[in-house]
């Protein structure tokens, strides 16, 4: 998708953050991290607001100067109050750099697409001239992208991954629920985007504004209340929830999206086993383990 430019919508209605029940906006502390995994942050049990209200919706569209409102995309955006228990998830998307210490420990199959997979697992977006910047060569990915989110993961790659890293760092890592992920995303007071409620392009990547990934501490600005980067931009993340019989949801948004994508209510599925560009992943942990 193309970029939207450069809006800044500001004063969105109220509606959004008041007469829910959970005390309007509200400021999270950052945490420090798990106990015994800095890479982690912790986030408390508690209920928090998931989904959008129809003004949120109708506020997306107008960021996407309308071009998503006939396919009806953020409709399934149901909300609801929910609770979850205390969890960690990782600060960061995994990076490239660290899926390789996975590779080269497991002898894991690296992170790759044939154009002949490309093509039959359909929603292809961009050709695959494009998805060739990203393939990873010898067992090691493209150079200088060390700190850039991995991707070209399916769905069995990440909870391959999670359960590796569990190993090393003791608690039992695993996926993020799609409920976990977005309340991390957005803390509990039902704020649009993780740093608020006005969009501003300045604190993500997306909308194509550098047409890829990107390191994924460059934009501390876009942190949520709890402290973690890159929840929105940059690139989708698998959740371990079904979407439906055939898929799994995956949140955030990508690098090439419209603004109104980039929310923490947004989501969508894709079948579990698509290995694609735009997509990555963080693994969780439970706060008790």
């Amino acid at each position: 998708m193309n970029s939207c430019g450069n809006l800044l919508i500001g004063g969105l209605t109220a509606l959004l953050l008041t007469g829910d029940g959970l005390g309007g906006s509200q400021k999270f502390p950052h945490a420090n991290g798990c106990p015994g995994v800095p890479e982690q942050i912790y986030v408390p049990a508690g209920v928090f607001w998931m989904g959008s209200t129809r003004e949120e919706r109708e506020y997306a569209y107008r960021l996407d100067k309308e071009v998503t409102r006939a396919y009806g995309w953020y409709e399934k955006e149901t909300r609801k109050k929910v609770k979850t228990a205390s969890f960690c998830i990782d600060r960061y998307p995994v990076t490239n750099a660290q899926y390789k210490a996975f590779v080269d420990e497991t002898r894991h199959p690296e992170p790759f697409i044939s154009p002949e997979a490309y093509q039959r697992q359909g929603f292809l977006v961009h050709p695959y001239e494009k998805v060739k910047e990203f393939l990873w060569k010898n067992r090691s990915f493209p150079a200088g992208r060390e700190d850039h989110p991995v991707v070209l993961v399916s769905l069995d790659d990440t909870i391959s991954y999670c359960a590796w890293m569990g190993k090393k760092m003791k608690p039992r890592y695993r996926l993020p629920t799609d409920a976990e992920w977005e309340k991390a995303a957005r803390g509990t007071d039902g704020r649009v985007f993780p740093w608020g409620n006005d969009w501003n392009p300045d604190y993500l990547n997306s909308g194509e504004r550098f047409g890829s990934t990107t390191p994924v501490s460059r934009f501390p600005q876009g942190r949520t209340p709890y402290g973690l980067y890159d929840m929105v931009g940059n690139v989708f993340e698998w959740t371990a929830t079904r979407w439906d019989e055939k898929k799994y949801a995956v949140k955030g948004c990508s690098w090439d999206d419209l603004p109104g994508t980039c929310r923490a209510a947004m989501r969508h599925g894709r079948p579990p086993q698509s290995k694609h560009i735009l997509i990555g992943f963080r693994c969780a942990s439970d706060a008790d383990s």
